[in-house]
């Protein structure tokens, strides 16, 4: 298992070789383009810079500050959309994955749990765009929507960071734990997948007899 801490070194060598400010880049651009265009896995990369954090490549300040930038960039860039077109045009087009009984569930929420629904947007996947639109449909309040939308990101990214972290710091065990059980899952699955080969021919034989 020694060998795989040097092996992890020499990768994230040869990622740092142009210099971090390519990493720092990256995180940011993939943060921002999660919420334009999903199902991009900007969580992904999130876990991946709390990783590079806690092994020292990265600094703890700047990583947050650009994904909490990045990510907060794209929501207000989706705020400001549904705010400038308005429900009517939402409502005229009626998009399939975004339909009038959509907007006026979505709008419903807002009006009842607003608040809410923000701090834990970063926690709805597959429903972070919808929110951002509908609250800027809703005409919901930009500063209390970029205070809410924040405090998502840092209780999310910060979350993450610590999964991280903590996967660092056990790195040692998690991988300990993942060989036995790659050596215990394979050669059972190769057993199933020979008893049910058998089985089918010793069927086939029963049916051709």
């Amino acid at each position: 298992m020694s060998e795989h801490p040097e092996q992890i070194n020499q990768l994230l060598d040869y990622i740092f070789a142009y210099g971090s400010v390519w990493v720092y880049l990256a995180i940011f651009a993939a943060c921002f383009v999660e919420n334009v265009f999903p199902p991009f896995p900007g969580d992904s990369f999130i876990v991946a810079a709390g990783g590079l954090v806690a092994l020292g490549r990265l600094d703890f300040t700047l990583t947050l500050l650009l994904i909490i930038t990045g990510g907060m960039a794209s929501v207000m860039l989706l705020y400001t959309m549904g705010r400038r077109f308005g429900r009517s045009y939402f409502i005229r087009k009626d998009f399939r994955y975004f339909s009038v009984s959509d907007v006026e569930r979505m709008e419903e929420r807002f009006r009842k749990w607003g608040a809410v629904v923000l701090v834990a947007s970063r926690f709805i996947v597959g429903m972070r765009v919808v929110l951002a639109v509908v609250a800027g449909i809703s005409r919901y309040p930009a500063g209390r929507m970029t205070l809410f939308s924040t405090f998502s990101y840092l209780l999310f990214s910060g979350l993450l960071f610590l999964a991280a972290h903590k996967l660092v710091e056990n790195l040692s065990a998690v991988e300990y734990y993942f060989t036995a059980y790659n050596h215990v899952a394979w050669p059972l699955l190769i057993g199933l997948v020979a008893l049910l080969i058998v089985h089918k021919v010793r069927a086939r034989r029963k049916d051709n007899g």
